[in-house]
């Protein structure tokens, strides 16, 4: 070798050692890196790309440059949706057809079930290099665990809501709040970072150490926000406090025109009427008082704040995917685990009350089914209901030049879509085995053929239960019914905000889609839950 040969292949290797898209990163296979977000209790308008007024700037971006699905519905709750989008199962078949108590039968054990495979076990076959990072909620027991399913680096909330300064319980039932790093037990203090941050550090650092190595990354970025209690960094509450002292009927007006606007619903669905239920508030905001109306504003603006943290945090990591060179070779989903919440937690005896500062780690409050339903515009209900408020989520997927930009899509897809899809794309064929256990068949089916031509809609039907809440979607027919109430009917072409109950219409269609339904509960492992409870 000659002096000159020698010295351009040293040039070669120092340029590709400070170049962000050369070196290892260039030697990627075909297989896209993957970051699979999800929110927690974000209602479907609480996004820029889906009505808010609320700052999403970097989701806004990734919406405008990919796709949105505007009738994509989850699980309805945190625990039942985290099963089926690991698992590409309806939450029922992978054990967590509820939370993560063992309720005595299969479909309700309460953790991930052997006949069940993640996400990441999957991608790890095909070589992927897998993160968690944030809420994980789908078992306590060490076989469901992270670490344990399939994921190289894990930061993990183990269960439901946690303060998001401290690892102290927000339950005075004897529950607690459990963090693990790798699967090891660790805890977390005052002094600790905001949750929603220390997620995104986890994960930011996690690709760090994996920018080096040719495979191809799998991110799980689980926020646990803006679940309860909200709780949020002084400087974003600011942004907000006062924003919301016209109320929730001008909020929801609001959000309902600019729904509209953007194509995401049609003009034809009427904004569902105001949830008027909930006992202990005054639904006509003007009766309220001066002091009444800033104690709700403040509320609002705290929850709002958590979301625009959230979103801050997700630029973080996509400025950490562009710095190591895979921005172009990366695809980017976006949900949310079930819509906005209607909890009262001050009116909970089993909840520590702490009436603090509004936002601090001095506080456990949450904000209400008022503002609930201003999230959840223009649909009815909330997390826990299978009517549109509970389980519509905002979708967003990004993929530069394999996604068309700046496109909508009817399609009516699901949380179990998401399984197939990520499998495809890796060029994984579905097992029937793993680690010697016979694996359930999927029960979603790939999204990729909306990538290119978004407005190929194909029929579908998808099922729900949750805590004896129930529904059935065919094509554009909903038969759906709230625990130990009569099954209601809807045509979601005219009237996907469900103000029109055509049971009483059509009584063969009930009959039809009950039996349908039924016959899926009965496969799924449903049992009545007035004998479970």
């Amino acid at each position: 070798m000659n002096k000159n040969t020698s010295f351009w292949i040293r040039l070669v290797w120092a340029l590709a050692a400070i170049s962000p898209m050369s070196g290892l990163a260039q030697k990627q296979s075909g297989k896209p890196n993957i970051v699979l977000i999800l929110a927690d209790d974000m209602g479907f308008s609480d996004l820029g790309s889906f009505g808010s007024e609320i700052n999403t700037p970097n989701l806004d971006k990734l919406a405008q440059e990919g796709l949105r699905i505007t009738q994509f519905y989850n699980s309805g709750r945190c625990c039942p949706s985290r099963a089926a989008l690991l698992t590409g199962l309806y939450p029922h078949q992978a054990g967590v057809g509820d939370m993560v108590q063992d309720k005595g039968t299969p479909a309700y054990q309460g953790y991930l079930s052997r006949n069940s495979a993640t996400i990441g076990q999957l991608l790890k076959t095909a070589g992927y290099n897998t993160i968690a990072s944030g809420k994980w909620h789908v078992g306590l027991v060490p076989s469901a665990w992270a670490v344990n399913r399939g994921f190289d680096q894990s930061f993990t909330m183990q269960n439901n809501g946690s303060s998001y300064f401290n690892s102290e319980p927000l339950y005075n039932d004897g529950r607690t709040v459990t963090f693990q790093l790798n699967g090891r037990e660790i805890q977390r203090y005052d002094t600790s970072r905001y949750l929603t941050q220390a997620i995104t550090d986890f994960a930011v650092e996690a690709i760090d150490r994996v920018k080096d190595q040719p495979d191809p990354f799998f991110l799980y970025l689980a926020y646990n926000a803006p679940h309860w209690p909200i709780q949020a960094l002084p400087e974003d509450i600011a942004r907000y406090k006062g924003k919301y002292l016209q109320g929730w009927d001008a909020l929801r007006e609001a959000r309902y025109r600019k729904l509209v606007s953007l194509g995401i619903i049609q003009k034809e669905w009427k904004l569902s009427p105001r949830y008027e239920k909930a006992p202990g508030w005054n639904s006509d905001w003007n009766a309220l008082s001066v002091a009444e109306k800033d104690k709700w504003d403040t509320r609002m603006a705290i929850y709002a704040a958590m979301i625009d943290r959230m979103d801050q945090c997700i630029g973080q990591v996509l400025d950490k995917v562009k710095a190591i060179g895979r921005e172009r070779n990366t695809l980017v989903i976006f949900l949310s685990d079930n819509g906005g919440s209607g909890d009262t937690v001050r009116e909970w005896s089993y909840v520590t009350q702490k009436t603090g500062e509004p936002g601090s780690v001095h506080s456990i409050d949450s904000y209400d089914p008022p503002w609930g339903n201003a999230s959840n515009t223009p649909f009815r209900l909330f997390k826990k209901n299978t009517h549109e408020g509970g389980i519509a989520s905002p979708f967003i997927a990004w993929y530069p030049g394999k996604i068309r930009a700046n496109t909508l899509s009817t399609q009516v897809s699901h949380i179990t879509d998401v399984m197939p899809t990520l499998l495809e794309l890796a060029g994984i064929r579905y097992p029937e085995t793993l680690a010697n256990e016979k694996l359930t068949p999927l029960a979603g089916s790939s999204l990729t053929p909306l990538f290119q031509q978004p407005q190929a809609t194909q029929p579908k039907t998808i099922f729900w239960e949750h805590e004896g809440s129930r529904a059935i979607r065919k094509a554009d027919w909903k038969l759906v019914a709230e625990i130990n109430q009569p099954w209601e009917l809807y045509d979601l072409k005219t009237d996907r905000s469900e103000t029109h109950n055509l049971a009483g219409r059509y009584p063969q269609k009930v009959k039809e889609l009950e039996k349908e339904y039924l016959e899926w509960a009965a496969k799924v492992g449903v049992v009545d839950w007035n004998t479970i409870k």
